[in-house]
């Protein structure tokens, strides 16, 4: 215990040997002062990952390492790539944790697989990049391994940037949140109720543009860490006529949602994925035990996959006490949602975890985006939200999301009014900017089931109209904004002015980004690396490059967007200088 009795937060390995998960020390509090520990207990975390690293050492929140598996040195000390474990040609098998879990999952889907996981990233063509690209650092000439053959059998795509590890997609870091519902009801409606939200935050935390060495044309990893892990044959993916296996799989086991599970008349029959692929046989069995039609697909739809990893002595005997061979599927579903059944050896909850969002450089940030989500919860459950839109649609719009600069150039599906009918709108405020008016009380009685065509219920929005609300006089003006939508639900609650200023100041961060007053952590990488001295507006991040890239995540990471003189300095289009206005007492400008 420390920092006024709070447990101290828990560290956990990840995949890389370069990464490292933190979690508070206990989960938050429902009160809205303890969203005001967030941003704290991040800085806390940070501070003590620094106090146990070397003195050159600096802990940073980059979704990846930008020069990750380039031919030059770019780990200390050096390691020759190709190893047994994961046959990289680019990556050492000591990049990975040493824990024997983390390297068998990566030999074991590369032998499910038959083949090595493929990973083409379209490049960005500056004025200066040679075209057609051809990725300069794949050695068609390597013949140490039977998978070295992938590259010169068609693995390699033009105009990509070309990866062929696991690693390259977990290690990759992200901010993931975890809520804990009251009961299985709630918590299969928050399932359901966050899925359409997952590709808008995706966008909206962006942080992504480099891989490799190269400057991508996408902003995002999503996709990266879905084909790293792809443990399908070619069966499954349909290139060859089904033999030996059972399906073809349309989506990778790390892949958006592809079902909903509450049980909510709402929930229309239209909105379901067409192309889900279930057990039937587990689906039957589920039932026969009790459990109802929508739950049951759910988990039959998990339970495709055939487990990654399996240690020895856990087939020694079945011991129906523990859960330990549930969670070893469940907890290789990666997908964008995840629904967690309360463990056996403890007295937690339902939980649900939201798993899209991107990590950012500042603490700041990623309070502000986890505050966010904390939020919206808390809105869907007191306004009865209802964001359902048919799955294959958030399907295209995770993909919407990788594109360079989504949150501004793209438009995304999204459910034209959210509100139940017996809402009083004029509880929203007028044009849907400030949300000052104290919601209508909603009566607890049953939605009614809709009818209608389904494609009335959503339209292609842009983020900002998404987070921000639609002007007055557009096709579909009803839609309020998720940030209104909060801020009336905040005005509903017995909420200290001290505490709303706070919370409106993270707010303002999402509202800025959405509205592209504030750029995302990729525009800003992309926009660095593209006016540094070194750079020859030919996609390459040198090294030179990148290690000034790194010198300024660190320093903005202290210094909120200022220089450490209190000018604008690294990051203040993020970040519109938040340091200078959120300094607290005893701390430096550079906080």
């Amino acid at each position: 215990m420390s920092r006024d009795n709070a447990p101290l937060p828990t560290f956990h390995p990840e995949f890389g040997r370069f990464m490292l998960e933190a979690t508070p020390g206990k989960p938050w509090g429902i009160g809205f002062r303890d969203l005001l520990d967030v941003e704290p207990n991040m800085k806390w975390r940070r501070k003590i990952a620094r106090e146990h690293m070397d003195q050159n050492e600096y802990p940073i929140t980059l979704t990846t390492f930008p020069r990750l598996g380039t031919s030059e040195d770019f780990t200390a000390p050096y390691y020759p790539p190709s190893g047994e474990r994961l046959r990289s040609q680019f990556l050492p098998d000591e990049i990975a944790n040493p824990h024997i879990r983390f390297p068998t999952l990566a030999a074991n889907i590369r032998a499910r697989r038959g083949r090595k996981v493929e990973l083409n990233v379209p490049v960005f063509k500056d004025e200066n990049t040679t075209w057609p690209f051809r990725d300069p650092s794949i050695n068609y000439d390597l013949r140490k391994w039977p998978e070295d053959d992938d590259v010169r059998n068609g693995a390699v795509k033009d105009e990509s940037i070309y990866m062929d590890a696991m690693a390259f997609g977990m290690g990759s870091c992200c901010l993931q949140i975890t809520f804990q519902a009251k009961n299985l009801t709630e918590g299969r409606k928050l399932y359901d109720q966050l899925s359409p939200l997952g590709p808008i935050l995706l966008a909206l935390t962006a942080a992504t543009p480099i891989y490799k060495g190269f400057l991508a044309d996408t902003d995002v990893r999503w996709n990266q860490i879905s084909r790293a892990v792809d443990d399908r044959t070619a069966e499954e993916l349909g290139e060859k006529p089904l033999k030996h296996d059972r399906w073809r799989v349309p989506k990778s086991r790390y892949a958006s949602n592809s079902t909903y599970i509450s049980q909510d008349p709402r929930l229309r029959k239209e909105y379901m994925d067409p192309d889900l692929v279930v057990d039937e046989d587990i689906k039957k069995r589920l039932m026969d035990g009790g459990m109802d039609d929508l739950l049951a697909t759910h988990f039959a739809h998990l339970f495709i996959r055939d487990p990654i990893v399996i240690f020895a002595e856990d087939l020694t005997a079945l011991d129906l006490s523990k859960t330990d061979h549930f969670e070893n599927l469940q907890s290789t579903n990666w997908q964008h949602m995840r629904f967690k059944p309360p463990p056996s050896d403890n007295s937690i909850g339902w939980r649900v975890e939201f798993r899209p969002m991107e990590i950012q450089i500042t603490d700041f940030e990623n309070a502000a985006f986890s505050i966010f989500i904390v939020l919206i919860t808390r809105a869907i459950l007191s306004f009865d939200l209802n964001f359902y839109i048919p799955i294959p649609l958030t399907t295209e719009n995770m993909e919407t999301a990788h594109a360079h600069d989504a949150v501004l150039n793209r438009k995304f599906y999204f459910r034209n009014d959210p509100l139940p009918p017996r809402f009083a709108k004029s509880a929203l405020p007028n044009g849907h900017t400030s949300g000052t008016n104290t919601p209508a009380s909603i009566s607890p009685s049953r939605p009614p089931t809709p009818t209608g065509p389904v494609e009335d219920e959503y339209s292609l929005m842009t983020i900002n109209e998404i987070i921000n609300g639609q002007s007055a006089g557009t096709r579909f003006s009803s839609f309020p904004g998720l940030i209104p939508l909060v801020e009336s639900y905040l005005n509903g609650m017995n909420v200290d002015v001290e505490t709303r200023y706070e919370l409106t100041s993270y707010l303002d961060l999402i509202r800025k980004r959405a509205s592209g007053e504030l750029w995302t952590c990729a525009k800003w990488i992309r926009h660095f690396v593209r006016e540094h001295a070194e750079y020859k507006g030919d996609s390459v991040v040198s090294e030179g490059v990148t290690y000034d890239l790194l010198m300024a995540v660190q320093e903005m990471t202290e210094c909120m967007g200022l220089s450490r003189h209190g000018a604008m300095g690294f990051g203040w289009e993020m970040l519109n200088g938040r340091g200078m206005t959120r300094k607290r007492k005893g701390e430096s400008a550079c906080g």
